[in-house]
């Protein structure tokens, strides 16, 4: 009996949090008003919360209730839409705060991934993503100086660069990523809203054009607690239910 009681509990929660009756970062009731609402020991309702918590929808701490979590976007590589089409395509805002636009010197690092010289000039873009105002992302881009000739001319706060570049003749045919974590570095910490130190995921492009010539070179740094990957096989993009995640497809 127990054990259909616990399953009823979560049941009824995940129903509040999917209607939205239980929102992003409310309190969920605390175990004795479970307890006494469903007229049952602390076990069941505790099983319940378990069950939740491993399905990454409720937090739970010491001292304090079980929390619902906030919504995290779902990102399903597939390498063809833009942050910017992507948000809108889910129903979101997208922003961006362009921070830099500037030429400098490629450096070692930067010629190495062009193939060019270190002493060319590179432009590099500092932008901060957002998604329905919530700082999302933090994007490091760099283009080769003639690539690059058409972002001056606009406000990068209000275009996708993908789509600017490819209107201008430099479209992008293939693209690299490479997905990891590390840690927020201070101009994260500052622009995300996070803790310097903390955990971000960091998605490292390499793009091309169609003659197999580097285009760009980006790293965007995602706050862990709003944005997941997925990798889907098969071309499918994974479908979540209403309210518990976003899907995105990026990519090239």
């Amino acid at each position: 009996m127990s054990e259909v009681v616990y399953l009823r509990i979560a049941d009824e929660l995940r129903e509040r949090i999917a209607d939205g009756g239980l929102a992003p970062g409310m309190d969920v009731p605390t175990e004795a008003e479970l307890a006494a609402r469903w007229n049952t020991s602390r076990g069941p309702v505790r099983n319940a919360l378990a069950v939740l918590r491993g399905e990454g929808l409720i937090e739970t701490g010491r001292g304090r209730p079980a929390r619902v979590v906030p919504r995290k976007s779902t990102q399903a590589v597939d390498v063809s839409i833009p942050f910017t089409r992507w948000a809108e395509a889910i129903g979101a805002t997208p922003g961006a705060v362009t921070q830099q636009l500037a030429r400098r010197l490629a450096g070692p690092e930067t010629a190495r991934a062009f193939g060019i010289d270190e002493r060319e000039s590179v432009v590099e873009v500092l932008r901060l993503r957002l998604l329905d105002g919530r700082p999302t992302m933090v994007e490091r881009l760099v283009y080769l100086g003639e690539t690059a000739r058409a972002l001056f001319d606009h406000d990068l706060d209000r275009v996708s660069i993908t789509e600017l570049l490819a209107a201008h003749g430099f479209p992008q045919a293939e693209v690299d990523h490479e997905i990891d974590a590390v840690a927020a570095d201070a101009l994260d910490a500052r622009l995300l809203g996070v803790a310097e130190g903390s955990p971000v995921l960091r998605l490292h492009r390499v793009s091309r054009d169609a003659s197999g010539r580097t285009i760009e070179v980006s790293d965007d740094h995602y706050r862990s607690d709003i944005v997941r990957f997925s990798v889907a096989s098969r071309g499918r993009a994974p479908r979540a239910a209403d309210g518990e995640a976003y899907l995105r497809s990026f990519g090239g």
